[in-house]
């Protein structure tokens, strides 16, 4: 099964951090049954929830500063928080211990740990997958991107959009990560989720998708307030 817990012998890896990489972005239009599940959204933010698109995004880090890691982040919306609404990440799965350890102490992000494989398709595409300990696979993607390969950064897009906070532990983690590379359309091809472990997503209508090249993307020190 996936770890729901940080290693308390793992050190965490201080912010800032830049990583390169390649991923894929997916808006998500879901009901608001699935977008409210309190399985995938921390009791703290139950009842905040803004807006009927969640993102969900597939990542295969190459370099980092605790090495190679993939991940599978989801975010349901927008939240309202004492300060602002911002976006939040709600239910994350990485590779490593470390990269748990070092999210929750750094950002606040609720990282958990599991397996994942990342392989070509015979059509081309990308199958990405996030697995139990035996292997059993609980998310599934396969996608396929097309399309002429277009440069961006993260600087074009406005800071209310690129903006997180997350809660942990009495405090609010915020922080603003930037990014740039190239990027191009995907489509999605094949998805699946066992609702259990990752919210189900093939309930909904994917609106957008795209996969993001040979990117670098710098997550900063968070400014961090206590929440009592």
């Amino acid at each position: 099964m996936p770890q729901t817990s940080a290693a308390a012998d793992v050190a965490a890896t201080p912010a800032p951090w830049t990583l390169t990489g390649r991923g894929w972005i997916l808006l998500i239009r879901l009901p608001p049954q699935q977008l409210d599940d309190p399985r995938f959204v921390p009791d703290p933010l139950r009842g905040r929830r803004h807006g009927r698109y969640a993102l969900m995004m597939a990542v295969d880090y190459a370099h980092s500063p605790v090495g190679p890691y993939r991940e599978l982040l989801y975010i349901p919306g927008r939240f309202d928080f004492a300060d602002g609404r911002r976006y939040s990440i709600t239910h994350i799965y990485v590779s490593t211990q470390t990269s748990v350890v070092s999210g929750r102490r750094n950002w606040g992000i609720p990282k958990q740990r599991c397996d994942f494989s990342v392989e070509a398709a015979p059509n081309g595409a990308t199958h990405f997958a996030a697995q139990l300990d035996d292997g059993t696979a609980f998310a599934q993607l396969e996608l396929r991107a097309h399309g002429p390969r277009l440069p961006f950064s993260s600087a074009i897009v406005p800071g209310i959009f690129k903006t997180l906070s997350q809660l942990h532990d009495g405090y609010q983690f915020t922080y603003r990560p930037t990014a740039r590379g190239h990027v191009r359309l995907a489509r999605v091809t094949g998805m699946a989720f066992d609702g259990r472990h990752f919210p189900d997503c093939a309930a909904g209508h994917v609106a957008a998708c795209v996969e993001v090249t040979d990117f670098q993307m710098t997550f900063p020190v968070s400014t961090i307030i206590p929440t009592s």
